[in-house]
């Protein structure tokens, strides 16, 4: 955290001198002598000494070894306490940002996934039973719902974040005439920490974060998972890109969605970083103990975790190749429109619950024959139910089935298309 550390540090030192507690000439070395430590760290041409207690006392340390005494009066009015509590909340507000960046562009991806493939019939699943026809582009989109509200939850977390415990000191403030707006303002926080008790103990940020990350790693496991069945022989809904897989080392039919499983497995690891903050901080009464210090290698890994999982899950899904054929062919076989088939004896005047009834005994008979609604003829339906016409055959097309479901949510194509434009146009804003 060597740059939030210098960028803290200045923000500091300059209201130090606003206030009149260092001279101009004290902030003009400081000022270059951080900008300089900052720059040689950047190029490689200073090494951060592993022997430093930390990062504070490092940066410090050389400065006040370039500038001398100017370099002792940086602390002044501050505690190592704050100062961390404040580098890790401007690293984190980064952090936010890239990864806010990220969920958008998988949101894109999706949205022109769904686009393309906003008529491509496919079962629809409950239980893992194929329940009703949807669409491939209507599935997507579900994915994109998940995402916008992780979107909404990190940006609703960094908001509750930024506050500034700048000028908490160690636990109680000071008795110098420190400005704490000044440096709130300048380093970009909403307000100061109100409390300097709260400022210098509160974690809740690391907690929330890293809840946010791990209900966002549950969408990107539970989509892992259905591309992992999608792309198994039983279904060959999708085919990843050979970048996305690996083969067999001794079956030479097989290519493993090794990608997804990958990223199903790190779930785990950022609910282990949550688990992590949430019993580091449950025992500990105020202000600061050395237990907090465990925040930053659970955070941290959160958010290189997910970092990682949703640059590699991006362009998996982009490459991604659907099979809409197959798609259809299991929508055919599975009786998903066997609901479309008790609508329309509701529609000819029948009580759902009787239509329901009655359509049971018709699937029973197509498994009992090796038939389908479609391939069954009419004379067996009129046999359990003589409402039964030749309009049953239209009612029960797929296609039509999927067409008709346009209501608010539903996966009819047009749907597909203003839901996908709509989200477009969400991002946009």
């Amino acid at each position: 955290m060597y740059k939030e550390d210098i960028e803290g540090s200045i923000a500091h030192s300059s209201m130090l001198c606003a206030q009149g507690i260092i001279s101009p000439d004290d902030l003009a070395e400081i000022v270059d002598g951080l900008n300089a430590i900052k720059s040689e760290i950047e190029s490689g041409a200073l090494e951060i000494d592993p022997n430093s207690e930390d990062i504070h006392t490092f940066v410090e340390g050389e400065l006040t070894k370039r500038i001398g005494s100017a370099g002792k009066r940086l602390h002044t009015a501050r505690s190592r306490n704050d100062q961390v509590a404040l580098d890790i909340r401007l690293y984190l507000r980064k952090e936010c940002d890239s990864v806010y960046a990220l969920i958008t562009d998988l949101i894109k991806v999706l949205c022109e996934k769904s686009e393309k493939y906003s008529d491509a019939v496919m079962p629809g699943y409950t239980h893992m039973q194929r329940a009703q026809p949807i669409t491939f582009g209507h599935h997507l989109l579900a994915y994109a719902e998940m995402l916008l509200r992780d979107r909404d939850r990190l940006k609703d977390a960094k908001a509750r974040m930024n506050y500034c415990p700048l000028g908490s000191c160690a636990l109680a403030g000071t008795t110098y005439n420190i400005d704490r707006n000044m440096t709130s303002e300048a380093l970009g926080f909403t307000a100061p920490m109100s409390n300097s008790l709260d400022g210098v103990s509160d974690r809740d940020f690391c907690m929330e974060l890293a809840s946010v990350l791990s209900i966002l790693m549950v969408h990107l496991s539970r989509f892992s998972e259905e591309i992992i069945l999608w792309c198994s022989w039983e279904f060959k809904f999708v085919e990843l890109d050979d970048a996305f897989s690996t083969g067999s080392s001794i079956m030479p039919q097989k290519k493993n969605p090794d990608i997804t499983e990958l990223i199903r497995g790190k779930t785990g690891r950022v609910f282990g970083d949550l688990t992590t903050l949430l019993t580091m901080m449950k025992g500990l009464p105020l202000a600061y103990n050395k237990d907090m210090q465990e925040d930053k290698e659970a955070i941290f890994d959160a958010f290189d975790t997910v970092k990682i999982c949703l640059t590699t899950f991006i362009p998996m899904l982009d490459t991604m190749t659907a099979l809409p054929d197959n798609m259809r062919k299991a929508a055919a076989g599975g009786f998903i429109n066997a609901t479309d088939c008790a609508d329309y004896l509701v529609g000819k005047g029948l009580p759902f619950r009787d239509a329901y009834k009655a359509t049971g005994e018709i699937v029973a008979l197509c498994i009992k024959k090796g038939l389908t609604l479609e391939t069954l003829p009419l004379e067996e339906y009129q046999k359990i139910c003589n409402l039964f016409d030749n309009g049953v055959y239209d009612a029960i097309n797929l296609d039509k089935c999927v067409n008709g479901r346009t209501s608010l949510g539903g996966p009819a194509p047009q749907n597909v298309l203003k839901e996908a434009k709509r989200i477009k146009q969400l991002l946009k804003e």
